[in-house]
């Protein structure tokens, strides 16, 4: 089992472990200078590298704004596997342990359960109740217990992808910045802090029907509300299929203003092929935006747009 979803799952004969403790939202190039450390210090100490992140947020466990996820859990810990973690720890964070002392949170998590002997965390960890806790914190409490804590300094962003400040690199690769950017449209700035591009998922649902009629028939697809998907618009992208097939699509996000629409939707059309995607789970990758939502006079302006839509999709993708 390479995923834990409660302290039962963990094994009680488990050996000697290196964690990295955090959401982790996005797994991004923030996060992987931390996933790496934890790799080689397992192999180097023969202990096994296990990452310990949280399920629900926790900021919805203690009432404070839930941010919008750059990835579902099951994506998340896809990624952290396919960074060489060996287990990845799913906490189930609830009030109980939101209500846990850092030293109670080291007590019971990190050496009652994990046998920890080293930590890697971002050198802006906090943990414990009203998140008192910080890498001072946890430095000491690794002296009474036996392990020993590292701090990674953060990952600065590329420079030019900060609006209004285009040569400043002082802003960090974060979950907000990525955040940031998405809301902007610009998801090649996001694709560089991720190091891939940003995608959203959900099962393949019904529309209206319209695009069939135009010509251009969509897959309507059903994303979470609690995912960060990118500014209303239309992009370039991939439709990855659940066999792992990707098309090349011209992606819509928003409302249909030219049909008066009020439901904000993401629908790609896949360049060429009219296949039966109804109730298949379905991965949207987001390359490059082509330009803003727009309503249009009539039919006959939107259908062209359309098709100047779909000719630059397939002049960067194909």
């Amino acid at each position: 089992m390479q995923r834990w979803n409660s302290l039962a799952d963990v094994p009680a004969d488990l050996g000697p472990t290196v964690v990295g403790i955090g959401v982790f939202d996005g797994v991004h190039c923030g996060h992987r200078a931390i996933l790496d450390r934890v790799v080689e210090q397992a192999r180097e100490r023969g202990a096994l590298s296990v990452i310990v992140t949280f399920d629900p947020h926790p900021a919805q466990v203690v009432g404070r704004p839930v941010p919008l996820m750059l990835t579902d859990v099951h994506r998340r810990v896809q990624l952290l596997l396919a960074a060489g973690i060996d287990r990845v720890f799913v906490l189930p964070f609830g009030r109980e342990i939101s209500e846990w002392s850092p030293a109670e949170f080291v007590r019971r998590l990190l050496v009652g359960t994990l046998h920890v002997e080293h930590v890697v965390i971002g050198a802006n960890f906090r943990f414990g109740h009203k998140q008192a806790g910080d890498v001072d914190t946890l430095a000491e409490l690794g002296r009474e217990h036996g392990f020993t804590v590292e701090a990674m300094a953060l990952e600065s962003a590329p420079a030019g992808t900060d609006p209004g400040e285009p040569d400043d690199p002082g802003d960090v690769v974060s979950s907000t910045w990525i955040r940031a950017r998405l809301a902007e449209g610009d998801v090649e700035a996001a694709a560089e802090g991720l190091a891939r591009l940003h995608s959203v998922n959900g099962p393949v649902v019904r529309g209206d029907g319209r695009g069939r009629g135009l010509g251009y028939p969509t897959a309507n697809v059903e994303v979470h509300e609690g995912l960060a998907v990118p500014a209303d618009g239309v992009y370039a992208g991939w439709l990855v299929r659940a066999d792992g097939s990707r098309l090349p699509a011209a992606i819509s996000v928003g409302t249909n203003p030219t049909f008066d629409g009020t439901e904000r939707r993401v629908e790609a059309y896949a360049l060429d092929v009219d296949i039966d995607l109804y109730g298949e789970h379905v991965t949207i990758e987001f390359a490059r935006r082509l330009r803003g939502m727009e309503r249009f006079d009539g039919i006959d302006a939107l259908v062209a747009q359309m098709r100047e839509d779909v000719e630059q999709t397939r002049q960067l993708l194909v």
